[in-house]
């Protein structure tokens, strides 16, 4: 399946692999680049250094297109933006900020900068700025969420942009997939299903609770403060609520949280840990390779969109 997305990265199918903390390192990456897809390598708080080991451990796993996921509140992203262009990266998704001090170092080096965004006005700054694509994420998806959903927010960002654009949140099928081109997309990201493939890192109690999932089981904290979360309901998230109801301090509620989802990605611990996944886990019933899962998911929507 061809679209400027696939032309852009250079890849088989319009699949990327959403930059998830703890969760998207080298071997999910390089297996997702191998069955096709894009591949990238979550950023998020780690140093410089830690970022450019995964890199090059993931080139020792595939030749074929590699991203990296810059979370720009991190305190490395300096360190990291330049460790990308050090490490000749292709392509970088951006998220949690705005990526605009970048821009020009990454241009010169000839990278494909795609930042993701939660709103229309967002999208149409960083097109200006040269951005050439726009994930598209709505607030389905796993982690920090923005508040509109991706069947409102896709079409208007596709209507607003004429860079292509790439649906995130809620995608975990071909349906999906289909759904996301019906409205105006020409690529999607998916994140929660990839936390079950057989390549991922993740502890396998992670991976069950999620392919255990029912359709009401995710939730969202920090809308009070301004920094919603969306994970899986358990003890964490209950505590999480109460305190929230209770007025607590953003400080009081971020250190609840400090280091939980390392606990539950690493450790297992799925009770007081943060299992972070979108609302697509309900449907979500099996592992499976990431193959196994881009092959399924674009014979589903080559079907659906008689391609």
């Amino acid at each position: 399946m061809k679209t400027r997305i696939t032309e852009l990265l250079g890849v088989e199918y319009p699949i990327i692999q959403g930059g998830m903390a703890w969760v998207a390192e080298h071997h999910l990456a390089a297996a997702v680049s191998e069955a096709g897809g894009l591949g990238l390598i979550g950023g998020a708080n780690a140093p410089g250094e830690v970022v450019r080991e995964e890199i090059r451990k993931a080139k020792e796993l595939t030749k074929k297109p590699l991203g990296v996921n810059v979370m720009l509140l991190s305190p490395h992203a300096d360190d990291v933006a330049k460790v990308i262009v050090e490490e000749g990266i292709r392509v970088v998704t951006t998220g949690a900020g705005n990526p605009e001090k970048y821009f020009e170092m990454w241009k010169a080096a000839g990278i494909k900068v795609i930042p993701v965004v939660a709103s229309v006005a967002l999208a149409k700054r960083m097109e200006r700025y040269g951005a050439d694509a726009i994930v598209a994420e709505g607030n389905e998806s796993g982690g920090h969420i923005g508040e509109q959903t991706t069947m409102t927010l896709v079409p208007q960002v596709a209507d607003a942009v004429s860079i292509p654009v790439i649906a995130a949140g809620g995608i975990g099928d071909g349906r999906g997939i289909a759904a996301a081109f019906m409205l105006g997309a020409e690529g999607v990201q998916v994140g929660t299903r990839f936390v079950v493939s057989k390549e991922s890192i993740v502890h396998d109690n992670y991976k069950q609770r999620i392919i255990k999932a029912k359709d009401i089981d995710s939730s969202v904290t920090g809308r009070s403060h301004g920094h919603p979360v969306r994970s899986l309901r358990n003890q964490m998230t209950r505590e999480y609520a109460k305190l929230e109801q209770e007025g607590k301090s953003f400080e009081e509620l971020e250190y609840l949280t400090l280091g939980t989802l390392r606990k539950a990605v690493q450790e297992g611990d799925v009770i007081n840990g943060t299992v972070m996944a979108g609302q697509i886990a309900g449907l979500i019933d099996k592992e499976q390779t990431c193959k196994e899962m881009i092959e399924e998911m674009m014979e589903q929507a080559s079907k659906l969109l008689g391609r």
